[in-house]
C-alpha cells in the first residue's frame, strides 16, 4: 500500500477535493512544486495552474484549475487555499479562448496602468486555464 498525505482544495465558493493523495504537484510563483508523504512543511504562494493530484491506485491523476492562492505543507495534511478552484472537467474552452481574447483586445485600448494591470491579470489567468485544458487532455490520452 503506498503512502499517502490528506489533500484539502478549498475556494471562497465551495471546498473543491478532500482526500488523499500519493504526490501533489502545485504551480508555486517561483516554479512547480512536487510534495509527496513527509514533505518538510512549507507555505508559498501559487500563481494561476493546474493543480495535479495523484490519487491512490488511480492511473490518471486530478487536476484542479486555481487562479491563485497559498499552498500550505504540514506533516499529514496539504491545503490549498486557491482565489478560485474549477475541476478539470467543468474547464471551459470557449470560455477560456473568450476570456483571452477580450483581455488582449482591452490591452490595446486602455490608458491607465491600473486597468492595464488588471487586464494583463486576466490575460494570464486565461492562458494559465488554457494550459490547463492542454493537461487534461495529455492525462487522457
Amino acid at each position: 500500500m503506498a503512502m499517502t498525505i490528506h489533500v484539502d482544495v478549498v475556494s471562497a465558493e465551495e471546498s473543491i477535493f478532500s482526500g488523499e493523495a500519493e504526490f501533489v504537484a502545485a504551480p508555486a510563483r517561483m516554479g512547480e512544486v512536487g510534495i509527496y508523504p513527509r514533505h518538510t512543511p512549507m507555505i508559498t504562494p501559487i500563481k494561476a495552474g493546474a493543480l495535479r493530484i495523484k490519487l491512490p491506485n488511480e492511473a490518471e491523476e486530478q487536476l484542479i484549475f486555481i487562479s491563485g492562492g497559498i499552498l500550505e505543507v504540514q506533516p499529514g495534511v496539504i491545503t490549498v487555499l486557491a482565489d478560485t478552484a474549477i475541476r478539470g472537467h467543468d474547464l471551459d474552452e470557449a470560455k477560456a479562448n473568450e476570456a483571452k481574447r477580450a483581455a488582449e483586445e482591452l490591452m490595446k485600448t486602455i490608458s491607465s496602468d491600473i486597468d492595464y494591470a488588471h487586464a494583463q491579470a486576466e490575460l494570464l489567468e486565461a492562458i494559465a486555464q488554457l494550459q490547463a485544458i492542454e493537461k487534461l487532455r495529455k492525462i487522457k490520452h
